[in-house]
């Protein structure tokens, strides 16, 4: 018997920045070296405000593949009839525009993060995908990498009780005194500042630990705190801090809270993630969101630490892959989105942003929001 030919994905891709950069390299990671068999990814296209640009970015990062389309203009590649999905490495603030375009050329879409800049323009776009009947997915990586999976199993199995506190920060120091206030980080116009660029990150193992909880039910967070320390220097936030409150309620039995951060100012915090539960502890390393390490500590009663396990997951490549796997295969099995990162996951990460920007009093300039 004819051994199964893996599929051949083929990408287009948005943008040819560091993010894009990355992502096209781990595509082109040979996917056995991740026990992967049934897909094989193809950069087909490649689309830059030029096309030197984009010959630039073709012969830098995909070792000069002359098969690859290089385009000037983004609209060609959502035009060519041989890319099968879109990635989308653009700012913030163009996302919108940018999968829009894709999905009314009936492309599948895969978005980075955050995927839109609010609720409404979010809501448009899965409106969108549903007219068109392609798949539409934010590129939250981490719920699909390998330690992310582990840690997901041992909360659910129950072992270490319910979950009760969960702390997570994401920082990273941008030197925000010495660079141009152009610069996205610090630009209001490309929907700067701490919470949009770095808040996800903490957000996504809050999700992954409560609301994803089987005990949880898919319940939203009963209540929202969030606080902004807005820089002078463009009144984007610095640093941001969050809470979610999950009760109990006639739909769910948990009773948690996620206590999240991110700072521009500051370099990450070791460990980056720590989930407390009834039973134990577990504690991520950074960077968390593409972490390799974790450390799971079992608890008696009194609280004592009685048994310790730490464990290392590598992998070939950055952790791009994971979530382009994930992808290929939605769209062969005919899936509109992933049960893992639904569109209902997105929904809830842009709404908790929208009231923590609004309760820290952050709003974008004038026609940066495209629906609203």
């Amino acid at each position: 018997m004819a051994a199964v030919q893996p599929l051949a994905f083929r990408w287009g891709i948005i943008s040819t920045g560091n993010i894009a950069a990355a992502f096209v390299k781990d595509l082109l990671v040979d996917p056995k070296t991740r026990g992967v068999d049934d897909i094989v990814h193809k950069v087909v296209a490649v689309g830059s405000r030029s096309v030197d640009k984009a010959e630039q970015f073709i012969d830098k990062y995909a070792a000069g593949d002359k098969t690859i389309k290089a385009y000037g203009t983004y609209e060609e590649v959502y035009k060519d009839e041989n890319v099968d999905a879109i990635y989308i490495g653009t700012p913030h603030t163009y996302h919108y525009e940018n999968a829009l375009d894709a999905i009314k050329a009936k492309k599948h879409v895969l978005c980075e993060k955050p995927v839109t800049l609010n609720s409404a323009e979010l809501r448009s776009l899965i409106a969108a995908a549903k007219e068109h009947d392609v798949f539409f997915m934010e590129a939250m990586w981490t719920r699909f990498q390998p330690l992310s999976l582990e840690v997901k199993k041992i909360i659910d199995e129950g072992t270490l009780g319910a979950p009760i506190v969960l702390h997570a920060d994401l920082s990273g120091n941008f030197d925000m005194n010495n660079i141009p206030k152009t610069h996205r980080i610090l630009d209001p116009a490309l929907g700067g500042g701490a919470l949009l660029d770095l808040g996800p990150y903490p957000l996504v193992w809050a999700i992954m630990a409560l609301y994803e909880h089987p005990a949880n039910n898919a319940q939203k967070p009963s209540h929202i705190s969030g606080a902004m320390l807005n820089t002078a220097l463009t009144n984007v936030d610095s640093s941001t801090a969050f809470t979610l409150t999950f009760s109990p309620s006639s739909g769910s039995s948990l009773a948690a809270q996620a206590i999240l951060s991110c700072s521009i100012t500051l370099n990450a915090p070791d460990p980056g993630v720590t989930i407390r539960f009834e039973k134990g502890t577990i504690k991520i390393e950074p960077p968390i969101y593409c972490p390799k390490t974790f450390t799971v500590q079992y608890h008696d009663k009194a609280g004592k630490t009685v048994r310790e396990d730490k464990r290392t997951i590598n992998f070939v490549g950055s952790g791009w892959h994971f979530e382009a796997d994930e992808v290929a295969r939605c769209v062969r099995d005919g899936k509109k989105e992933s049960a893992l990162w639904g569109h209902d996951k997105s929904l809830l990460e842009i709404g908790i942003f929208d009231e923590v920007r609004k309760q820290g009093g952050y709003t974008f300039p004038q026609g940066v929001e495209k629906v609203t």
